[in-house]
């Protein structure tokens, strides 16, 4: 017990430091003891003592049970007085332990006090349970007292402001991260005013202005909030509010901050000759901490401020569309992982819309057809689905839709498409590939959901053009052996895994061999074949086929220079995909294979199937002419198969039509195969070209094409398809 008698307290004066709050006008101290005599002797010790300017206010506990229920009531102890030995001989102790693991307390100071020196905490105790400072009873003299409690609050005040200042600077940093993200000025106006608030820790009261010239008529809020709010878009001559538009004039002539007592305008140096100005309302005294953390973040804001322009150009770039002002990939992946956890967030689901053949529709009608095109798809997507559907375009030619099932579906969307496009050439009707995904039970990413409906949309595609698919787990197998059959393919070409079989074209009059037809094939490492069914539409997919396709025509080149060397001079028949068809390059790579083989460019036949030979008149006449004075011949390949037009045909420079296989097999079964294969022949012959039956396998079908009047045969009546060395003998042995 100390002598409370003896000892005069020196009292000093300091100034008062605050923490942004002077609410609180003292500090709380905790006198935990089991002893009411000390209870009382510490506070009438310390009564009236000011404190770096504040009084002292005490608590109570007699147990330290008791002093952890006042430290979870009241956080804002600065200096606990503890007693060690209490109900138990550790109590002061295992109290400390508490404290600081499971109240999470670092910042308050603790002393501990004891009647019984030979209870003394050891250093490392003292040390382990995070205890400020230890003394006995005895010791504690009212000046010793008073010193001891001082260096505790002052300890306890510099921590608090070094987190005060922690705290203003994440905000300010946070602030900045967060002007980042919005978009535009008044956006950008409204989260000045949230972030100074937050700052200095009081309710956002007030407004921020913009300033294009001298005057309060030239200084427009731009946004406001509290008691300010309907003040937005008016001029600082117009406020009504006598202080505040001083403050804020005063602000902007200045060029610098101005604090009052309870409010602040702070600048903020704009670009383009325009600066800006932000008020705020206090409900406390604004000190000195809180000042410099202001400065910092003006410092922060007017650079954020100042490229307010060039975020929202960035934003932008980085999630709008320019072509379309649709949002992109990126917008849409976003708006769908915001919208995934939502309730009713299963009935959703993304569609992909992939405008068929787009590349062709540039390559006939120009680019400028093709901005048009998507601008148009684009603006009757917007306009005619709800705005709770997310509209996007999502790649070259494919948009993106997410919303509910009763709204995106087949049914609306190709509704909504069905009409044609109006553009500079006229009406064009369009068509579209969709493939869908549902949400599912489980919620997946944005990104997830676009690559299940990607999956989806090739699995559409697969089957031809305007057709529509939904992912399923099938779906997916199937389109995860499609790329491994791709990379399988990839790897036999390179590993030189595929080579050519040839077979022979007959003239069914004289009954001699006048072509051989070169074929792709691949024998996998087991040895097994693999059907062209398989393999060439993923080719062609993927682009490989133009590789794939300049090598097949420059292997059959070179078989039919040895051919013709071995006495054989036959003219060989060279598949030409779609896609190769397109290629810039397509006619210059032929003359260059048939001069580096020296093989007579009348010895060479390509096969385009009537698809490529009726798509984009202009060009596809222009390269058949091209290949037509190389003296190259053309075949249409699969006549009758496709969407035909007989007046581009009857125009089309191609020297023979051939009959697909089809019609062929069906020479057996009715009478319709033969009459589609009568009208073939007769068109053939009016139009001056030769007709070429494929798939030939019997001797009645034969016959009939023989008496229908058909020029040319292939099939397995005659041959299957060889490879060169055994052709050789083949042709041998006929001869």
């Amino acid at each position: 017990m100390p002598n409370i008698d003896d000892d005069c307290i020196a009292f000093v004066e300091d100034e008062p430091i605050g923490l942004g709050n002077d609410q609180e006008d003292f500090w709380s101290i905790l006198v935990v003891d089991d002893d009411e005599d000390v209870h009382q002797a510490t506070e009438f010790a310390l009564k009236d003592v000011l404190v770096l300017g504040r009084r002292l206010k005490f608590l109570h506990a007699y147990s330290s049970d008791a002093a952890i229920d006042s430290l979870r009531r009241e956080r804002d102890i600065a200096v606990v007085l503890l007693d060690v030995v209490m109900e138990s001989e550790d109590a002061g102790l295992r109290a400390v332990g508490r404290i600081r693991h499971e109240l999470a307390l670092a910042n308050v100071r603790i002393i501990l006090r004891t009647g019984q020196p030979g209870y003394a905490p050891e250093l490392d105790a003292i040390s382990s349970y995070d205890i400020n400072d230890y003394k006995t009873k005895s010791e504690l003299t009212r000046n010793k007292l008073y010193t001891t409690v001082t260096a505790a609050i002052r300890s306890y005040d510099q921590i608090q402001r070094l987190d005060a200042s922690r705290r203003g600077l994440e905000l300010i940093i946070d602030g900045a991260n967060r002007f980042i993200a919005e978009q535009g000025l008044q956006a950008f106006a409204a989260g000045v005013i949230t972030q100074i608030a937050a700052l200095l820790g009081v309710p956002p009261e007030g407004m921020m202005c913009a300033c294009s010239g001298p005057g309060q008529d030239h200084c427009v809020v731009l946004a406001a909030a509290g008691r300010y709010q309907g003040l937005v878009s008016h001029s600082l001559a117009d406020l009504g509010e006598s202080h505040v538009s001083q403050m804020l004039t005063r602000c902007l002539l200045e060029r610098r901050n101005q604090l009052g007592e309870r409010s602040l305008a702070l600048f903020f140096q704009g670009s383009l000759g325009r600066s800006f100005a932000a008020y705020i309302e206090s409900t406390a005294a604004i000190h000195e901490i809180d000042r410099h953390l202001l400065e910092v973040f003006c410092a922060n804001i007017a650079i954020c401020g100042d490229n307010v322009g060039l975020v929202e150009r960035l934003r932008n770039t980085a999630y709008v569309d320019h072509l379309t002002e649709l949002p992109n990939r990126a917008a849409q992946i976003e708006a769908i992982d915001r919208q995934v956890h939502l309730p009713g967030a299963r009935s959703k689901l993304l569609a992909l819309i992939d405008i068929d053949q787009f590349s062709e529709t540039i390559d006939v009608f120009g680019y400028r057809f093709g901005d048009l095109l998507l601008q148009s798809i684009a603006q009757r997507l917007r306009s005619s689905l709800p705005s709770d559907v997310h509209v996007a375009r999502v790649g070259g030619d494919v948009f993106g839709v997410y919303g509910r099932e009763d709204i995106v579906n087949p049914a609306v969307l190709r509704e909504i498409l069905f009409d044609p496009f109006q553009s500079e050439a006229g009406f064009q009707s369009v068509s579209f590939s969709l493939g869908f995904v549902r949400e599912g039970e489980a919620p997946v990413s944005g990104a997830d959901l676009l690559r299940n409906a990607a999956i989806a949309l090739k699995r559409a595609k697969v089957d031809g053009t305007g057709n529509d698919a939904y992912y399923t787990a099938e779906v997916a197998v199937q389109t995860r052996e499609r790329v491994r059959l791709l990379q399988d393919l990839r790897s036999a070409f390179d590993s030189r895994r595929l080579f050519i079989a040839y077979q022979p074209q007959i003239d069914l009059l004289s009954g001699r061999v006048v072509g051989v037809e070169a074929l792709l094939r691949w024998r996998n490492e087991a040895g097994q074949f693999i059907s062209p069914d398989q393999f060439i539409p993923v080719a062609e997919q993927s682009g490989l086929i133009v590789g794939l396709g300049a090598w097949v025509l420059r292997t059959a080149l070179g078989a039919q220079r040895k051919l013709a060397a071995a006495g054989f001079n036959l003219r060989m028949a060279v598949n030409v995909s779609a896609i190769q068809f397109r290629q810039p390059g397509f006619i210059s790579l032929v003359e260059a294979a048939l001069a580096d083989m020296q093989v007579d460019p009348a010895m060479l036949e390509l096969e385009i199937t009537e698809s490529v030979a009726m798509y984009g008149w202009a060009q596809v006449h222009e390269r058949l002419q091209g290949l037509k004075k190389q003296g190259v011949s053309v075949a249409i390949d699969d006549f009758g198969t496709g969407f035909s037009s007989l007046s581009y045909l009857d125009r089309l420079p191609a020297d023979c039509l051939k009959i697909d296989r089809a019609f062929v097999s069906a020479l057996d079964s009715d009478q319709s195969g033969a009459r589609i294969a009568e009208m073939v022949i007769q068109l053939g012959k009016r139009l001056g070209m030769r007709v070429l039956a494929e798939g030939v396998e019997d001797a009645a079908q034969l016959q009939t094409l023989i008496d229908l009047g058909c020029n040319e045969a292939q099939g397995w009546y005659y041959a299957k398809a060889m490879q060169e060395d055994e052709l050789s003998g083949w042709l041998a042995s006929r001869r």
